[in-house]
Parts: structure tokens; sequence; C-alpha cells
């Protein structure tokens, strides 16, 4: 019969959870959002990962907004059934959707306004959909499929 011992020469004992590796902790903030809003101008705040920033010449299916006060187009990569990402880019006046039902929050003073995005073609969305042709503040995308 074989038996184990433990002898007192061999070290001290070490509980198996000081050997565990920690908890991951979720906090959906912006991977390297200061690095994106130092080069692109572009405040990416929050997010579950499902809605994130992606090269336009990078690929076909992609969600493209234009900005009054960006030269080019910025582009968001959507996966998974759903997604959310809170930001800020200002004087957004159009966006084009992709295949999911895309919705956007945008701001204009104290004013909220939500904006539902059609699949696959351009949507006129915040100073170009505004009465007073207003400067709105993009501040939340949302989709589904």
């Amino acid at each position: 019969m074989a038996a184990g011992h433990q002898g007192a020469g061999d070290g001290p004992a070490v509980a198996v959870a000081d050997e565990a590796p920690g908890y991951a902790v979720e906090d959906f903030n912006y991977p390297q959002a200061d690095k994106i809003l130092q080069e692109r101008g572009i405040v990416l705040k929050r997010g579950d990962g499902h809605i994130t920033l992606a090269d336009c010449a990078g690929g076909t299916g992609l969600l493209q907004i234009m900005a009054r006060r960006q030269e080019d187009p910025i582009c968001f990569k959507t996966v998974g059934d759903s997604g959310w990402l809170t930001l800020e880019i200002p004087a957004v006046y159009v966006i084009r959707g992709n295949d999911y039902n895309t919705q956007v929050d945008m701001t204009v003073g104290e004013e909220e306004k939500s904006f539902d995005i059609d699949k696959n073609t351009w949507t006129a969305v915040g100073e170009s959909a505004d009465e007073q042709g207003r400067e709105h503040l993009l501040v939340e995308i949302r989709t589904s499929k």
C-alpha cells in the first residue's frame, strides 16, 4: 500500500489559491482610447467589444460615419448578435449602415436624439436631418441582428 507523507523538511505549505491566477474584471473601457484620440481625434469610451474601430479600406460590411471635422470616413466593424459603443464624434451628418439593425444616439445642446440607420445605405443624421442645421455629437452606437 502506497502512502503519501510530507516531511517537515519539504518547505512551507502553500495554499492552492495563492498559486491561482487572479480574476480578470471587464471594465468595458475601450482599449488604447488615448492613442486613438491623439491620432484620430475620436473619443472612444466604453463598449462590449462587438463594435470596434476599423480601417475603411479593410473590408466590406462596415458602418461608415461622416463628420465635418474628419477628412475621411470613420468606420466600425460589427460582430456578434448585438453590440454597443459609447463615444464622442462631433459634427456627424450621415452614416452608412451595414447588415445590422443600427441605432445611434446624438446630442445637440441639452437635447438628445436617436436615429435608426438604414441597412446598407446612407442615412441623414445630425445636422443634415435637423430643421435648424445644428451640429450634433454622436454619443452611442447600438447594433443587433
